[in-house]
């Protein structure tokens, strides 16, 4: 019951940063850069904190938790991060938490996917059927009637993000510590994310935000993302890869129940079987696949 309890909240953390980015942004509290940014210092700066608690009481750990390894994965990971957070700020702008969400999860499995095809690891035939249910799903989800009209470019921001957190997945794969990894690539990818604010033509308006906004934001990164990631990683030992694997099918289910019940939100006959295709499908090719990192 303790591991189940865990494991709810975790994937509820989860599903939490679609409602809060899309009640802040939505809401006009605070614009979709300035949000991505405050998320991510604040979760950079839990996750260091974090690492530097676990340093205290394991100093065997502190030179591996304080030495970046494999710089050019670590570059890989924090350009994919900044993807993810960019992309899924803008994009909450017009799409529904819920419709979010699933766009993203479908895309990150099919990024996975699409990782191993080029890594040419050998691709069982339940990953082939899942993946070409998920994206079916999506394909549906997308088209006229589905619920994304009009916001098609926000829909292709959202499955940006989706490849963002995919590729950052598959450069951490292995990753020897993956709480000191994870903190890593947040701390590396400030600098990238703040120079990729000064060049976009859309501009950020930090001093236009509420401060419910940044609180929101701040309750993103600092919370749902950093304290979420480190449960995780401390629970899947013991839920195992299939296990693990599978309660990750929620975390679209509970943004979606949130987004009804926080945000007002409607959840059409279509949207919710585009959701059951696209998880079954993603459910499928979990079986005996390994767990992935949750965005």
């Amino acid at each position: 019951m303790r591991l189940f309890l865990l494991t709810a909240l975790t994937m509820t953390a989860f599903a939490a940063n679609s409602v809060l980015n899309r009640g802040a942004v939505a809401g006009g509290q605070i614009d979709a850069l300035t949000f991505a940014a405050i998320r991510l210092l604040s979760g950079a700066g839990m996750l260091v904190a974090l690492l530097a608690w676990r340093a205290a009481r394991e100093p065997g750990r502190r030179r591996a938790a304080l030495r970046p390894e494999a710089p050019p994965m670590r570059l890989v990971g924090a350009i994919s991060l900044v993807v993810y957070l960019m992309g899924f700020s803008l994009a909450y702008v017009a799409l529904d938490a819920g419709l979010g969400a699933l766009i993203l999860f479908g895309m990150v499995q099919l990024t996975m996917f699409a990782g191993a095809l080029v890594a040419g690891e050998p691709v069982p035939r339940n990953r082939w059927i899942g993946a070409m249910a998920a994206f079916l799903g999506l394909v549906w989800l997308l088209a006229p009637g589905g619920g994304a009209e009009g916001r098609l470019a926000e829909a292709g921001l959202m499955a940006l993000a989706g490849i963002g957190w995919g590729i950052y997945s598959l450069a951490a794969r292995g990753a020897s510590d993956p709480i000191a990894a994870t903190g890593w690539n947040f701390v590396l990818a400030v600098p990238v994310l703040l120079a990729a604010i000064a060049v976009l033509p859309v501009a950020a308006d930090p001093a236009g935000a509420s401060g419910s906004g940044i609180a929101l934001a701040a309750l993103s990164g600092a919370v749902a993302s950093a304290l979420g990631y480190a449960l995780w990683y401390a629970i899947l030992p013991a839920l195992g890869a299939a296990r693990g694997a599978v309660a990750q099918l929620s975390v679209p289910v509970i943004a979606l129940a949130g987004g009804v019940v926080f945000l007002g939100e409607a959840a059409s006959p279509r949207l919710l079987l585009a959701s059951a295709l696209v998880l079954g499908g993603v459910a499928h090719a979990a079986l005996g696949a390994p767990a992935r990192r949750q965005p």
